[in-house]
């Protein structure tokens, strides 16, 4: 270790007086970063040369997984553990007189995702890479990302992320890979000399994009994936159609912002661009590897799976088949055939409604060929679906429905697979969403419920946690996730509980520190940490524990003495620009925060933290501090959720509706050691058909509930007047279209458990001890050798995986 460490400093040294002129004892955090990840690509550069040439050589079966978010974190610490050198470089750094871990605080956290959709893609490329499976991730490299949330007033602002401000040390420009992409003009098909249709292009906007790479480590392996993201580029041989700035800001507009603002047409518009450019970048990036191969066609699908995460990428599936056809001059049942073996597709949403969907005149204005080849896929589809199944049928599950082009329709009907994320999600896809689809293709529909990579939240985000458990059972779990399980054989161990608490304590200290560092305020570590860390959305319902928070202000101004657990009630959560509803709840939660936070008869027992900016650099601050997880959205509303089991691998009880992946977090864990509330998802769906529920009788008629609704709109919350009003109305006079007045009482009776239960701080740390031994089960890297084994058909290459173990 030492001659390791000795040769890494010197190594060190070099690297950063050759990039700097100058010595390293003058450099900033910043540049110190910049220099210790070039010297990381010594070590990794040749295993990720070595795997993209093993692929290509052998002409492995290769996953191309397409996805408009990803969420990495930051990254040295990552790869630094992925390559077995993370006590050699902490060790050495330090040993430098230089602070590790403030180096690797200087690394920008890349906002290129909303939240569990992103991280849910990078935990997977992680898991491809650590279990040897040939995976590729395809993305935009998007300049600013999703915006950087600033609450002025209680308000959240959006202001631009520039992660790319510095040097991103990396991704790897490949200019020499880069491919157009056409936009707008006409499409006219024209007979050939074979009397067979071509397409002659009129008028169209050339775009260039460039792919820039990122190396994905697999953990303790010599697998190194690559991450591909697109930037959008004047091609150089057009720069004179583009003389203003106008122009060229057109085409840099294509990926400067993750989700633009789709409150208007032009938002849309750019949004429905973003994604036709990294469909047709990816696919034709797939294709020109394919050829380089020397393969027959019919081979594609042997060689090629490709894997759409949620609908953004959809037009892959259009894309595919315009080379096909158009280039490659294959028959529509050839093509056809190959896009049925090659693309598969993961669905996160529940409801119909919200599944994405384009107007025809857009799509033909904007992607004139791609529309036409939509036009024949529902022309073919009403011609055999029909005579099969009737018309009804036909045109329930048609790609084109009243003038929109159904994306999640093209991709259920073109995709040899469509899995749900949690088991109660697929159970209601399967039944009821999509219960057409599954009437006419049955074997298409499994689930695969999400993971996470507990290196990335676990090994990483709690290192002391890491090393206790490396105590007690040894390091195998680190490679084997399910080896955690061996925990349960400690839960009686009083040392270990002891250990576990004082663990606990520690992250809840160091959380604590960064609340007063940062927002000026003081919380105690020895209370009960709440934590709800999500998505800001109506339907995840962090307005429901706005409300338990008003129900204990009253509680404890009316009682004093009623209230005897201190809690801290963290959020973090972003809304999207254009939510009103959403950045109104976040405004509401801010000023009760003032409110509670500054009045001396109150903050002793109550303390609220909404951090700003939430992110995964954040959650990792967070999560290894949270005694209780809220995961409390409607039943049937939440795909899977992955906080739920980030939270629980580190040692936080659930506090939870059966909603998405909390039901098999509660077969995993036992009923027992979690809290559980309120409606289930078929009650749920017997109350909207049933059309009794009548939210106004609970505001009349519940003394309790009256009072802290009142609260919204009486004065006692400073500054809140629309919003509050707004905020009343959607309860009372809008009939609270997520029930949460239905599932108030039950809620509170839950919360008043876990206060009880807290108070024993022995049997507090044993389900917590029992909650991390069971989140071996929710590895993502399980889920993607299960995805390996039943969707993509391809084999890890890692000795440490069994695929044969996976169903």
């Amino acid at each position: 270790m030492l001659s390791e460490v000795k040769t890494f400093q010197k190594e060190y040294m070099t690297q950063f007086e050759d990039l700097y002129a100058y010595s390293y004892e003058e450099g900033t955090d910043t540049e110190h970063f910049l220099a210790l990840g070039l010297l990381l690509r010594r070590y990794y550069g040749d295993r990720w040369k070595e795997s993209v040439s093993e692929y290509r050589q052998d002409k492995k079966r290769q996953v191309y997984y397409f996805s408009m978010e990803y969420l990495p974190g930051r990254q040295l610490k990552s790869n630094l553990l992925n390559l077995g050198l993370l006590q050699t470089a902490r060790t050495a750094i330090d040993g430098l007189g230089l602070d590790f871990d403030q180096i690797v605080r200087a690394e920008v956290d890349p906002a290129l995702g909303n939240g569990g959709l992103g991280r849910l893609a990078s935990c997977f490329m992680d898991s491809m890479a650590s279990t040897g499976i040939a995976g590729n991730g395809c993305g935009i490299r998007y300049r600013y990302g999703l915006f950087k949330q600033k609450f002025l007033n209680g308000h959240q602002i959006e202001l631009p992320e520039n992660w790319l401000r510095n040097l991103n040390v990396w991704e790897v420009r490949r200019e020499g890979k880069a491919v157009t992409v056409r936009f707008g003009g006409t499409v006219e098909l024209v007979p050939n000399a074979d009397n067979d249709l071509k397409p002659v292009y009129h008028n169209t906007q050339t775009i260039l994009a460039v792919p820039y790479d990122t190396p994905q480590i697999g953990y303790h392996n010599k697998t190194v994936n690559t991450l591909r993201l697109f930037s959008a580029e004047v091609p150089y041989e057009d720069e004179t159609a583009y003389q203003t700035p106008q122009e060229r800001n057109a085409v840099k507009q294509i990926t400067e912002v993750l989700y633009p603002d789709d409150s208007n047409y032009e938002g849309r518009l750019l949004r429905l661009k973003q994604e036709y450019f990294l469909c047709s970048a990816g696919i034709q990036t797939i294709v020109n590897h394919f050829k380089g191969l020397k393969l027959e066609w019919s081979e594609f699908p042997e060689k090629v799976a490709i894997h759409i995460n949620d609908t953004h990428p959809t037009l892959c599936i259009p894309e595919l088949m315009r080379i096909l056809l158009d280039d490659e001059g294959l028959s529509w049942e050839q093509a056809w055939n190959i896009i049925h073996k090659t693309f598969s597709y993961t669905n996160h949403t529940i409801l119909a409604e919200a599944m994405e969907r384009w107007p025809v005149d857009m799509v033909e204005r904007t992607l004139p060929r791609i529309m036409q080849i939509i036009w024949e896929i529902n022309r073919r589809h009403y011609l055999i679906k029909g005579a099969l199944y009737g018309q009804d049928i036909a045109h329930k599950t048609a790609p084109v429905i009243d003038g929109q082009v159904q994306m999640a329709h093209l991709a259920i009907l073109a995709s040899h697979s469509v899995n749900g994320v949690a088991k109660l999600h697929t159970e209601i896809l399967e039944n009821y969403t999509l219960r057409n689809f599954k009437l006419i293709s049955p074997a298409k529909f499994n689930n695969k419920t999400n993971g996470i990579t507990l290196r990335r939240w676990v090994m990483l985000a709690n290192e002391p946690l890491s090393n206790l458990i490396d105590q007690r059972i040894g390091k195998e779990w680190r490679s084997s996730p399910k080896e955690v399980s061996l925990l349960k054989a400690y839960q009686t161990d009083k040392k270990l509980l002891k250990e576990l608490l004082a663990v606990k304590k520690a992250n809840k200290e160091r959380f604590a520190a960064y609340v007063a560092d940062q927002m000026n305020i003081e919380i105690d570590p020895n209370a009960l940490f709440d934590v709800q860390i999500k998505r800001l959305h109506a339907y995840k319902r962090q307005l429901l524990q706005a409300l338990h928070i008003i129900d204990r202000y009253w509680k404890i101004k009316e009682s004093p003495g009623s209230i005897q657990q201190p809690r801290v009630f963290i959020f973090g959560a972003k809304a999207a620009p254009s939510y009103h509803y959403a950045k109104e709840i976040i405004k509401l939660i801010n000023a009760l925060a003032a409110l509670v936070n500054n009045d001396p008869e109150v903050s002793e027992f109550i303390k609220v933290v909404f951090v700003e900016n939430y992110g995964v650099s954040l959650a990792e601050l967070i999560i290894p501090s949270a005694d209780l997880s809220e995961q409390i959205s409607l039943s049937g509303k939440e795909a899977s959720g992955t906080s739920n089991m980030k939270l629980m691998a580190n040692g936080a009880l659930t506090i939870g509706t059966l909603d998405g992946a909390n039901v098999e977090i509660r077969d995993s864990v036992g009923e027992d050691n979690l809290f559980l509330f309120g409606l289930k998802a078929d009650e749920v769906e017997n109350l909207k058909a049933s059309h009794i529920y009548h939210s106004a009788d609970y505001y009349h008629n519940n003394p309790r509930i009256k009072r802290i609704l009142d609260t919204l709109i009486d004065g006692t919350i400073p500054d809140i007047e629309e919003e509050g009003r707004d905020i009343f109305d959607s309860l009372v006079t809008y009939n609270d279209e997520y029930f949460l007045l239905k599932d108030f009482d039950s809620f509170v009776d839950a919360q008043d458990q876990a206060d009880l239960a807290f108070q024993d701080p022995h049997e507090w740390a044993r389900k917590c001890l029992l909650n991390i031994a069971a989140s071996g089960n929710f590895s993502s890297d399980y889920t993607v050798l299960r995805y390996a084994k039943e969707i993509w058909k391809v084999d890890p290459g890692s000795h440490l995986f069994n695929i044969q173990d996976f169903s």
